[in-house]
């Protein structure tokens, strides 16, 4: 199966001019998990993943092997395949983001939970502290449980504009057995795009503490406002020789099911340090059509994000709007990037976890609040990665079960 090469041409658009004219029927129809984990009166909003079709270069990549019966082992230009991933991420990185590294410095892996479980292990031993910016990604929570680390809160507050972390409060909970930091940036669930400055005081402790960094940038591409992505590891030197950054195309492009990942070691020594605690076979690599996938996504695809940046942040605004004018006892803040919100339900003062109360009176699946921290059942997040009239509808039951005698005012345009 060979990577896909370049092309000058346009690469959008999502299957024609009505890429985000989805119909409730057509999204169940496609057998996934989110459409198909509730019954059929259930909006789902909750797992990360976008309903809009795939970029005509992706879905072509993949069908021009499909065409060929082409599931043999892949190559590129006569070596293995992830080379081109490789390159494909280094380019990219300096196209976007003013980042020069090095495509040898890139392992390829299935995905991103995997390449964290498997960095936790490299770098740190059962009993070893390991700090995560809380709410975390629950994933994140698990890799440390289930390698019998402990995890140390970074929390995340809320300081009435945006949600910071609070790095004087974790000082008194550091030890001498603290060993890694995850961050995650853009934040999820929060949705901070994080500053260079709050970045640089995240790097300062990790120096002053020798810690090992596993940054998980996967949400990168998905930003809004004029804010501007900050890979860690391009930080300094001195903080890229201890960054393992992890990334893919899976969430900007809407190829999660494809399988296919980066992990970059901020220099060679610490990749061998990696090596010899995990052998490059226990990890596995990213399959043929994901590894396609990518190389066409991180290429010829920008066209199509462009379009889909414009959408999301249309309808993350319009979250907001409804909020803040119907119901403003629930706090949120607008994401800064992902396509996530995370909602505050606090003030009220359900009789029962957030998600059951608007999975059973509204019929909207949101993300459950505790598992991205035990404390936070009163909270959950909402993807709004969706058609208008579809998120339109989610944010009328939302309404409708937390304000019963309330009417959401159409926004401009809509139509029934």
């Amino acid at each position: 199966m060979a990577a896909v090469e370049k092309n000058s041409g346009p690469s959008h658009s999502a299957r024609g001019t009505n890429a985000f004219d989805l119909t409730q029927a057509a999204l169940q129809s496609r057998g996934n998990a989110k459409w198909n984990s509730y019954g059929a009166d259930v909006l789902p909003a909750f797992v990360a993943e976008m309903d809009f079709a795939v970029a005509d270069p992706i879905q072509q990549a993949i069908m021009r092997a499909v065409g060929k019966g082409d599931y043999g082992y892949p190559q590129y230009k006569g070596a293995k395949a992830e080379i081109a991933v490789a390159e494909a991420f280094v380019t990219r990185m300096e196209a976007r983001f003013g980042w020069k590294t090095q495509a040898s410095l890139v392992q390829v892996v299935v995905d991103l939970v995997q390449a964290t479980f498997a960095s936790i292990l490299a770098f740190s031993e059962p009993g070893d502290g390991v700090i995560l910016q809380m709410p975390a990604y629950p994933p994140f929570r698990e890799s440390v449980a289930s390698t019998e680390r402990r995890l140390i809160p970074l929390s995340m507050r809320d300081d009435g504009e945006r949600y910071v972390f609070d790095l004087a409060e974790l000082e008194g909970r550091l030890d001498a057995r603290t060993r890694i930091l995850i961050l995650c940036n853009p934040q999820n669930p929060t949705g901070r795009v994080f500053t260079r400055d709050e970045l640089t005081a995240l790097a300062e402790l990790a120096i002053a503490r020798d810690l090992i960094v596993i940054s998980d940038e996967i949400h990168s591409d998905l930003i809004y406002g004029g804010r501007r992505h900050i890979p860690f590891a391009s930080l300094s030197p001195e903080i890229a020789g201890r960054t393992i950054t992890i990334t893919s195309a899976t969430k900007s492009f809407n190829i999660p099911g494809l399988r296919c990942g980066v992990m970059h070691f901020g220099t060679a020594e610490l990749r061998q340090r990696f090596a010899k605690r995990i052998p490059s076979r226990l990890l596995g690599s990213g399959n043929g059509l994901g590894i396609d996938a990518t190389v066409a996504a991180w290429t010829q695809s920008d066209a199509w994000l462009d379009e889909v940046l414009v959408h999301l942040e249309a309808a993350r605004d319009r979250v907001i709007e409804v909020i803040r004018s119907e119901l403003p006892q629930i706090r949120c803040h607008a994401p800064e990037g992902t396509y996530l919100a995370w909602l505050d339900f606090r003030e009220l003062r359900l009789n029962m976890p957030a998600f059951q109360f608007f999975h059973d009176r509204a019929g909207v699946a949101l993300s459950a609040g505790e598992n991205f921290d035990p404390a936070c059942a009163q909270y959950g997040r909402l993807n709004f990665a969706t058609s208008m009239p579809i998120l339109e509808r989610i944010l009328e039951r939302l309404v409708a079960a937390a304000r019963p005698s309330a009417t959401l005012t159409p926004r401009a345009g809509a139509t029934a």
